[in-house]
């Protein structure tokens, strides 16, 4: 259910509400896949806002992506054999709504399990060079198993983005796969882990793609980072 503001409801709250109302509407219109670029050279014109989606593998990307943007298959696209270590476009606005308002970045998954040097190699320049040269870059959300926490291999990417100067924010996924406990105890564990790096959002979202769980409010979230 979305959030409607209240006149009880904090400044901060009403604006919450406010964006996750905008974002609902916005979702629910035209979203479409754009390209896949497996260079940098492929990528678009630097014309509108760009939030990014990183995360391990099998994290649950695609899921995310489904349920942000209402649709059921619209990341299939970007899990086609042949285009894991692109990254894949959807434009968010545009058509009859008017025009593209921003576009969705579904980062190629890291921590593959023995995949070979070069693939590993060509995932490590196109990643690194768009998240350093990127100027459109608004946001990078950075999906986390809540199963699992922070792995080494999350380490090295926050890293990665610390060094790049990247703002971005944690998102726990699969959060309704484990005991309430345990997830207040990881989120705990995240957050606590967020804010010793410095391009970390200093809030991290709880999600569940099945159930619906922090969907709004990441749409929310999501709309407000592309208009800084």
């Amino acid at each position: 259910m979305t959030d409607t503001p209240t006149p009880g409801d904090s400044p901060e709250e009403q604006r919450s509400a406010e964006y996750q109302e905008r974002a609902r509407k916005l979702f629910s219109g035209p979203v479409n896949f754009l390209l896949s670029a497996p260079e940098l050279r492929f990528l678009p014109e630097p014309t509108v806002p760009e939030i990014a989606v990183a995360g391990r593998s099998n994290v649950g990307k695609s899921s995310l992506l489904n349920a942000l943007t209402g649709r059921k298959s619209i990341a299939r696209t970007s899990v086609t054999p042949g285009r894991t270590q692109e990254l894949n476009y959807f434009d968010v606005g545009g058509g009859e709504s008017g025009p593209v308002q921003f576009r969705l970045v579904d980062m190629p998954g890291y921590g593959f399990a023995k995949a070979p040097l070069a693939i590993v190699r060509k995932w490590r320049f196109l990643v690194n060079d768009y998240l350093r040269g990127r100027q459109v870059l608004k946001r990078t959300l950075l999906l986390i198993d809540a199963r699992h926490g922070i792995k080494p291999v999350d380490h090295e990417i926050m890293e990665m983005l610390d060094t790049a100067a990247v703002s971005y924010r944690i998102v726990l996924t699969k959060a309704d796969k484990i005991k309430a406990s345990e997830l207040e105890d990881v989120t705990a564990r995240t957050l606590a882990e967020a804010r010793k790096h410095s391009g970390a959002y200093p809030g991290i979202s709880v999600t569940s793609s099945e159930k619906g769980m922090g969907i709004a409010e990441l749409r929310g979230f999501v709309l407000e980072s592309a208009e800084i």
